[in-house]
């Protein structure tokens, strides 16, 4: 097993592109590591970083204790799983698996055995006489994963290994992936854009966007006490209700979030309640997932909205519905720009500053001209005023009518208009 470390890791590729902004991270041993975001956030990029594919431009990579900026791949004891499968198309699945011992030039008996072994795990032991141009996807997959583990490395590199199977292709080799790489107990770090696979693979997982590290916790911490608005939003299968709300305490008596139309009282005895009244008198972002709120009847008294159901969607398992209520919702706030930092706004220094200050010297204009148009809640950019709920697989309302829902505020998260979170995570 290995661990892996990296400490204020840049990388700029030619062309003075900044995709990877300090960024400090560890795995450890036996540990399963997933590197979630958007596309072109950065995260095969530190990948590939870590198999030596590609070069650090400032920062260090420590493999198992080992400076390894300057070690040859051949030299990391790293496998890699490509999200094309990668495998020779000469070779048959026994050629494809067995490549890697027969460079090292292992005994044949053992790597007949190894193979057999590994073929049967990977449900592909009736295939291994076939040529990869006759495989499914999910098989080509299989013969991928198995050609890397064969050789017992100490840390697997997955990119993306999913994303060209259709659903329940993905579903079952998720799981035999899960599986088998736990029993072997090696180091994996694995890199996807879809929130179902990070959640349930994951030991821990790292959300990344623009190349800068946005999160890192175990997929509870992650999902329940997300560190910033991004963070939230891009966990989660529907979409984020995110509302703006001034903070307000009425002779001093509670915390209120008043939405305009609507308000919740948070009690002082709520552990978030003083970081909140920090805030009195200016906005912020209340973060409510449709799981958190649910119908409830016109006698309730408890924190709730009132509205009217605007639309009903099925989606075979649950019913979602749209709550028009009055409450314009706002746009999740992206994340500062890395090369604002490397641009002069905020002492940027170093080679890293004096590559990208030539790529972006209109990045202040720019930022200018952002806010004249507005980025800010009360700027005019709102998405349509629907609050999301779930409502299981018996919808209680229909499209028009007036519909009241209970919020639970233990599960509201509030954040500063840019996006960081008020109140502290728990890590």
């Amino acid at each position: 097993m290995s661990s892996v470390v990296l400490d204020k890791v840049t990388k700029v590729y030619p062309g003075d592109y900044l995709a990877v902004d300090r960024l400090s991270l560890r795995a450890d041993d036996g540990e399963f590591l997933v590197l979630l975001g958007p596309s072109g956030c950065g995260k095969s990029t530190l990948l590939r970083m870590i198999a030596g594919l590609e070069e650090i431009t400032e920062g260090d990579l420590w493999l198992d204790g080992q400076m390894a900026n300057h070690l040859a791949p051949r030299d990391r004891d790293v496998a890699m799983v490509f999200q094309n499968g990668a495998l020779y198309p000469h070779r048959t699945v026994r050629g494809n698996i067995a490549f890697p011992l027969e460079i090292a030039r292992s005994d044949p008996s053992l790597v007949r055995e190894r193979v057999t072994e590994l073929s049967k795990a990977l449900h592909i032991d009736e295939t291994l006489d076939r040529r990869p141009g006759t495989l499914s996807g999910g098989q080509r997959q299989r013969v991928a994963m198995g050609r890397a583990i064969v050789r017992q490395p100490k840390l697997f590199l997955m990119d993306e290994p999913l994303s060209n199977l259709d659903a329940g292709m993905r579903t079952e080799l998720r799981m035999e992936i899960s599986a088998l790489v736990r029993s072997l107990g090696v180091t994996t770090i694995y890199v996807t854009h879809d929130q179902v696979e990070a959640l349930t693979l994951a030991d821990r997982i790292a959300i990344l966007n623009r190349g800068v590290l946005q999160d890192v916790g175990t997929p509870a911490q992650i999902y329940n006490d997300p560190a910033t608005a991004f963070v939230a939003a891009f966990l989660n299968s529907q979409q984020l209700n995110l509302l703006a709300a001034t903070v307000r305490t009425p002779q001093n008596q509670y915390v209120m979030l008043d939405f305009g139309p609507h308000q919740l009282t948070i009690a002082w005895s709520d552990p978030r309640a003083y970081a909140i009244s920090q805030h009195t008198g200016g906005q912020v972002l209340v973060g409510l997932r449709p799981d958190g709120l649910a119908p409830v009847p016109e006698t309730y008294e408890g924190p709730a909205f009132y509205g009217r159901v605007r639309a009903l969607e099925y989606h075979g398992h649950e019913w979602l519905a749209y709550l028009e209520c009055g409450m314009p919702a706002v746009p999740v706030p992206e994340p500062p720009d890395p090369r604002g930092r490397v641009n002069g706004e905020k002492n940027g220094t170093g080679k890293v500053a004096g590559l990208v200050r030539r790529l972006f010297p209109q990045r202040k204009e720019e930022r200018q001209e952002q806010e004249q148009v507005g980025q800010h809640p009360n700027s005019g950019i709102h998405r349509r005023s629907d609050l999301i709920i779930r409502l299981g697989n018996r919808p209680v309302w229909r499209a028009g009518d007036a519909a009241k829902v209970g919020v639970d505020l233990s599960r509201i998260m509030i954040f500063t208009l840019d996006g960081a979170r008020i109140d502290p995570p728990r890590r």
